[in-house]
């Protein structure tokens, strides 16, 4: 049986396409990286600025899960007019303005006094991030085809893995060698010093992003042509390009109530891995900054290997509804063994690697029904959905651990969301939309 050969200038074509788009990655990716990095910082560290801040300012657990959660109110309510400006002005300019604006409004926390102002920052640092994660995303949709998203997007949503990797350990240390200096508690210091590189680094957004591929200069006429050209093989005529054709998608309101379910899974753990650890025997903060770590190197790796594997096969239904599996599998793990550290850090770190690799592999689908403008606003109306499950899982968690005197209730009901999230998986999504992708589609 003779094989069919492939033409050479195929082959030819092929190796330069992936020389180039590795060339695109290095100049785009990591910046992104570090960018989202600074983004979960800010919006995090105010699970590790609890170990303190609770206690110092006579907040009551469900004082801090509402806080944490009016941080997605403000997301919720801005996120599709941000990135219809985003649309309009374009990536450089609108994104730099979110990180300098969040990261202004992140270093004011360390004033923060009364619940009033706790509560007030909390959705103003919502109100001026919203925008930065759809954006990315859709700033990817005009350099990226779709066989390549899912490894791009895994790149991206690994500096969630990353911000656990350094920002427990940093903020472990802030806490405990910073309180007292200068006559300020080390929650303030955390806030303040995690603030600052967010500012920083909207200047280097604006200085190094360019809107259009025809704009940048480190690809020369024919390299840029080749990307033009990859691109425009993914025209999508029947896809709906305005606005109220985004209303009118069924899959719209799908893909929304699966990321709703999946934001409410990575909230529920993120704002309370710190106190988790903390409940299981670990009282010390460097320690539990540093047990954190795990859970997310573990993500990083399952991150990874998962997107790969999705692009690789050309499948999307079924890794998602297994990544949604194991994060309700680890839920179960920390329910049932919530005072066993070891049981507690493996079910985290099942729960964490289940909700990374879910989360790039979620935002190929998109971009399948929905371009231009209609992919500006559709993926941030979808993102701005689903962060409602950020409004509830936080102050959920809180709310119940006030009235039982522990969290255990609340995970495995972020257990059952996770299996809620399977089912929509399977059964929700229609097949056109992960359908196996052409390689040259």
């Amino acid at each position: 049986m003779t094989a069919t050969a492939i033409p050479v200038a195929q082959v030819d074509a092929d190796s330069l396409e992936d020389s180039i788009y590795r060339r695109v990655s290095w100049r785009i990716v990591p910046l992104f990286i570090a960018c989202f990095l600074f983004a979960y910082l800010d919006r995090v560290n105010i699970s590790f600025a609890k170990l303190q801040m609770a206690s110092d300012l006579g907040f009551s657990e469900t004082v801090y899960g509402l806080g944490a959660s009016l941080f997605f109110v403000g997301y919720f309510l801005f996120e599709v007019p941000s990135n219809i400006l985003l649309h309009k002005i374009g990536a450089r300019i609108w994104i730099a303005r979110i990180m300098v604006s969040w990261g202004i409004a992140s270093a004011c926390m360390m004033f923060v006094q009364t619940e009033f102002w706790f509560y007030t920052l909390r959705f103003l640092i919502g109100v001026m991030e919203a925008g930065f994660v759809p954006g990315v995303l859709y700033f990817f949709t005009q350099w990226y085809p779709n066989t390549r998203r899912a490894r791009v997007n895994s790149y991206f949503k690994s500096s969630i893995c990353l911000c656990g990797i350094v920002g427990g350990p940093i903020a472990g240390l802030i806490l405990a060698h910073f309180d007292g200096a200068m006559g300020l508690a080390g929650w303030r210091w955390l806030f303040l010093l995690e603030g600052i590189p967010s500012v920083l680094s909207g200047a280097v957004v604006l200085w190094r992003v360019k809107d259009r591929i025809e704009d940048v200069t480190w690809l020369n006429a024919q390299e840029k042509q080749v990307v033009l050209d990859r691109m425009a093989k993914e025209a999508q005529p029947q896809t709906p390009q305005t606005l109220k054709d985004v209303w009118k998608e069924p899959a719209t309101y799908v893909m929304s109530a699966i990321y709703l379910c999946l934001v409410m899974a990575l909230t529920g753990l993120l704002f309370w891995m710190p106190q988790l650890i903390k409940s299981a025997g670990v009282l010390d903060t460097v320690n539990i900054g540093l047990l954190t770590v795990i859970p997310y190197v573990g993500a990083v790796i399952g991150n990874l290997l998962i997107g790969a594997s999705s692009d690789r096969h050309g499948e999307r239904r079924w890794h998602m509804a297994g990544c949604a599996s194991l994060t309700a599998a680890g839920y179960l793990v920390c329910a049932l063994f919530p005072a066993q550290l070891l049981a507690l850090m493996i079910g985290m770190t099942m729960i964490m690697t289940g909700i990374i690799a879910w989360m790039p592999i979620f935002w190929t689908i998109p971009p399948r029904f929905l371009t231009g403008l209609a992919a500006a606003a559709g993926i941030a109306l979808i993102n701005s959905l689903g962060q409602l499950g950020g409004i509830i899982a936080p102050f959920m968690v809180g709310r119940i651990k006030d009235l039982t005197g522990t969290a255990t209730p609340a995970l495995f009901a972020l257990c059952a969301v996770s299996v809620l999230a399977v089912v929509l998986i399977l059964w929700g999504i229609a097949p056109r939309l992960y359908a196996r992708a052409n390689t040259h589609d």
